[in-house]
């Protein structure tokens, strides 16, 4: 008799954390459909946390507001007009308070698979507990600021289109700001599908889907960065970072990953 009731209670435990599998499966696949669909307009909330404890970080965190991220709205509603989407600020950006809480930290070595999955469930349920905004955001972006010199190697960012987050390091100084906005947008697209176009190693763009214009005669110098290539290819060798976001397009293949260009088309 308690052998038959333990296997009854096992049977009902595993019914109930299916639902809850097809609950989460059913909720990704909305938010997925929505971000990639560009009729309806996409919240996307941005949460600052100071890196470090300068006070040149903490006077950049008081400078920012709304206004500080129209740039990316703008640019993103221009890329999708090219594409065809005529839905006005079809993604909006919203500036949520500062965190302090530090997120989980992705792990230092190559991660393995179950290592990377453990982490981006530790991220979701920690950025559930911080989604403190007016708004109920489709995206969540929270964004590193550092006091550290132009040019200095930052954290890898990271932009996940499972659960919608992204974790950004960029630097607290008005001297960076457009180029944040650049980093800020490039994570971001990966939230919505968008995968890389780089060489990781040497960082380069790749030929052809990580070149804003691969059928510009002569091939290089290019003049754009496409978004998910990171740079602007100078010669076969080396590339530049884009200055600001009106020095890069969203490419064909990115297009067609986010949802802006049909396979049809």
């Amino acid at each position: 008799m308690e052998s038959r009731a333990s296997g009854m209670f096992r049977k009902i435990r595993i019914f109930l954390l299916l639902l809850a599998l097809l609950a989460v499966a059913a909720s990704a696949w909305r938010s997925n459909a929505r971000l990639r669909d560009w009729a309806r307009n996409v919240d996307v909330a941005i949460y600052p946390l100071a890196a470090d404890a300068s006070p040149q970080t903490a006077r950049f965190l008081q400078t920012l507001s709304n206004d500080s991220f129209d740039e990316i709205e703008t640019w993103l509603e221009d890329e999708a007009r090219r594409y065809g989407v005529s839905q006005d600020k079809p993604v909006r950006l919203w500036l949520g308070p500062q965190v302090t809480e530090k997120p989980p930290e992705y792990p230092s070595r190559a991660p393995g698979m179950l290592d990377a999955i453990l982490w981006s469930l530790r991220l979701r349920w920690w950025a559930s507990r911080h989604d403190d905004i007016h708004i109920r955001p489709h995206v969540r972006l929270f964004v590193f600021f550092h006091a550290a010199p132009p040019g200095a190697r930052l954290p890898h960012s990271i932009g996940l289109r499972e659960g919608k987050i992204g974790v950004i390091h960029v630097f607290a100084d008005a001297r960076q700001a457009r180029q944040n906005l650049v980093i800020i947008a490039h994570e971001l697209l990966h939230t919505f599908g968008a995968a890389d176009k780089y060489d990781p190693a040497s960082l380069q763009p790749l030929y052809p889907h990580g070149y804003a214009e691969p059928e510009r005669q002569p091939l290089l110098p290019q003049s754009l960065a496409e978004i998910m290539g990171g740079r602007v290819p100078v010669d076969a060798q080396t590339s530049r970072i884009p200055e600001n976001l009106s020095e890069t397009r969203i490419g064909a293949a990115s297009a067609r990953e986010i949802g802006l260009l049909k396979n049809s088309d």
